[in-house]
């Protein structure tokens, strides 16, 4: 059975998007980041989910440090909808719940039930962690806030769902692969292209690089800076673009960027996801 990697506890959101964008596939929980990319690259899985952006919390800045050098290629996109559940252990009832845990990014996204209700915050390491933690106290006056596979996983009951201020509340992931997977798409599908640009260091070197795009009439949809090698000069970008390097403004745009651009490194080229066209 093929396998797929992500950071966090079984029942974890990434646990939930790795079954949702690969159903059928066993899914390997990992420690951190960097073991979930070595999980891939030393054989352990097929693909790795790793998010990328988040609605409401922007950028995730350890998956922008490791990506570039983790010697993986971008194969697909997938946005999962953040829907946090209040889960208690059997026989609770709402009224007799009087702390949650879940992970501090999620306690943020659910001050408005926190105050409905008159809750005590405790923030735990994760949410699929703070749901384990409330099914082995076994007390009904502690409950998580989680995911419905954490609460299912975990034997707890769903008292409220949705429970989140925030209706839009998405995270984006990047699905990586081996440099020589095969990337899946039909004909005449849209596709996206991610790279990283490193720009010289004179005045008007980003300027110089986004018109590579602007003439060639490709549209950009991303743009992050890092920093490199220690200094506080934000010399390298991370870019989303619309197209494939074989397009004919794609390829005019990239051979553009070769002359502006101290250097280039497409990181992968993948289907443009459907949920793009419901934003």
């Amino acid at each position: 059975m093929p396998v797929i990697a992500f950071q966090g506890r079984p029942g974890a959101y990434s646990d939930l998007a790795c079954r949702a964008t690969r159903p059928g596939w066993a899914t390997l929980p990992c420690r951190s980041f960097a073991e979930t990319i070595e999980a891939v690259r030393d054989g352990l899985a097929d693909e790795a989910l790793l998010p990328c952006e988040n609605s409401l919390a922007g950028r995730v800045a350890e998956i922008h440090a490791l990506l570039p050098e983790a010697g993986l290629k971008i194969v697909g996109e997938h946005f999962q909808r953040v829907e946090h559940c209040l889960l208690g252990v059997k026989g609770a009832r709402l009224e007799d719940v009087r702390r949650v845990h879940t992970h501090p990014v999620a306690m943020a996204q659910v001050r408005g039930l926190l105050a409905r209700h008159d809750l005590e915050p405790v923030t735990e390491f994760d949410t699929a962690g703070a749901a384990e933690l409330v099914a082995g106290w076994g007390r009904r006056e502690e409950a998580a806030v989680a995911s419905s596979l954490a609460g299912e996983l975990n034997g707890l009951e769903i008292l409220l769902r949705n429970v989140e201020d925030a209706a839009h509340n998405t995270t984006r992931f990047y699905r990586v692969a081996p440099p020589d997977a095969v990337v899946e798409h039909v004909a005449g599908q849209l596709m996206m292209t991610t790279l990283i640009v490193h720009v010289r260091h004179v005045p008007g070197a980003l300027c110089d690089v986004l018109s590579c795009f602007a003439r060639h009439g490709v549209n950009m949809t991303r743009i992050e800076s890092y920093m490199l090698g220690g200094s506080f000069e934000a010399s390298r970008f991370l870019m989303d673009i619309e197209g494939a390097p074989d397009d004919r403004k794609v390829h005019d745009a990239l051979r553009a960027l070769a002359g502006a651009s101290q250097d280039h490194h497409v990181l992968g080229t993948y289907p443009r996801s459907a949920f793009r066209d419901e934003m």
